[in-house]
Parts: C-alpha cells; sequence; structure tokens
C-alpha cells in the first residue's frame, strides 16, 4: 500500500479544513462495524468544495497519466467513488462504469453499470480505504467481467494492517493520495490535536481491538 508523493499532507490539509475528518482520542467514534475510532472520516463532503475536488481529480488524473497510460476505463466505487471517477474520466477523455455494492435484484442484476470489456485495464477510484472489504469485492467484480484492475486510487487510507493484509492476500494493488498518519501530523502542526495526542492516535492505526478496549 503505497501514499502518493507530494500530495499527502495537501490532501491531509484540506479534509481537516472542510470537516470532512474529525479526530476526537479521548471521545472516540463508534463505526458501523462496531470499531471504537478517534477518527471520522467522511469525504462525500469533498464534491461540495471544488478546489479540493480539483485537487483530489488532478492528483488521480496525474498519477494515472504518469504510472498507467495504458488505462482503458475509470470505475467509481458506488456511491462515493462515483463523483470522483467521472471528474477523473473526463480529464483523461477516458470511459467511465461504476460499480454497485451489490448487484440489482432487478433486470439484467448487473453489478457493474456502464461498459466494462474483457481484456480492458481498469482504475478503481475509492474514496476511503478503512479494513478494505468493499474495495476488494468491486475490484473483484472487474476481474469477473474479464477485464484487469491496474490499481485501486483512494483518497485516504485509514493504513490498518488488517486492510494491508487484504490487499495483499487478493493480489491487488493499491495506492492512496493522503493517510491516517499524514493526516494526525498535520492535525498536531495545526494545533487541531495535542502533539501528546498523537501516541494514543498511532496506537488505534496498530491495534484497533487494544484502542477500543482501553476506551
Amino acid at each position: 500500500m503505497s501514499t502518493l508523493n507530494g500530495t499527502a499532507e495537501q490532501v491531509a490539509s484540506y479534509l481537516l479544513k472542510i470537516g470532512a475528518v474529525a479526530l476526537r482520542p479521548h471521545e472516540p467514534f463508534t463505526w458501523t462495524s462496531g470499531i471504537k475510532s478517534p477518527i471520522y472520516c467522511d469525504n462525500r463532503l469533498t464534491m461540495s468544495h471544488p478546489e479540493v475536488r480539483e485537487f483530489i481529480a488532478e492528483s488521480f488524473a496525474s498519477v494515472i497519466r504518469e504510472q498507467y497510460p495504458d488505462t482503458d476505463v475509470i470505475a467509481g466505487t458506488a456511491t462515493a467513488g462515483i463523483p470522483h471517477a467521472a471528474w477523473v474520466s473526463q480529464k483523461l477523455n477516458l470511459p467511465m462504469a461504476y460499480i454497485r455494492d451489490k448487484a440489482k435484484g432487478h433486470g439484467k442484476e448487473n453489478m457493474i453499470e456502464g461498459l466494462i470489456k474483457p481484456g480492458q485495464k481498469v482504475i478503481v477510484i475509492e474514496d476511503l480505504i478503512s479494513t478494505g472489504g468493499s474495495s476488494i469485492k468491486a475490484a473483484k467484480a472487474v476481474e469477473a467481467a474479464g477485464a484487469e484492475v491496474q490499481t485501486i486510487l483512494a483518497i485516504f487510507t485509514y493504513q490498518l494492517d488488517k486492510a494491508a493484509q487484504a490487499f495483499e492476500e487478493a493480489g491487488i494493488p493499491l495506492q492512496s493520495l493522503s493517510n491516517y498518519t499524514a493526516l494526525t501530523q498535520v492535525a498536531a502542526q495545526q494545533g487541531i490535536i495535542q502533539s501528546e495526542d498523537l501516541e494514543l492516535l498511532q496506537s488505534f492505526r496498530e491495534n484497533p481491538a487494544a484502542y477500543g478496549a482501553s476506551q
């Protein structure tokens, strides 16, 4: 799992500025999965800020131009990855598709909307990586269509070991514009959190279960 050079701190700063990320080291949030977390991230807010979404889209597009120039299709994950995939595909003048979290229960029962053909090279755009399960499921749907997932590009990752292991086992590359480490460091520099809270915040990334038990 790699983070894209030169963008991690800028994206982290944007996410903090627009309130897409909230940090509560001593009053953790509870995720849908039940995990107790000192961080909550809602990257959907980036849609409402043209400067931020433009920076994200151009950062994604630059990576694709430089590292994956033979890309055939940009595919967004439903729902939060869809608008970013649209902006990136427009910049690169490439076809776009999106991947549902599950197949439709009617009609053709598609899991992929739009056109992805066997043999095509696909970039999957994701907004957030937590444990990685939904992103890997989306990538597997692309592979089931006979196409090749070149990488998953995400705006932000919590850097959980569980996710890194899941992507490695699935054999699917992952890159992110920013990450938990960069964000906590930027938050400390900006005085949003206390520097002494960095160790506590880092303990969540290293062992979420132990962090939750301590709260």
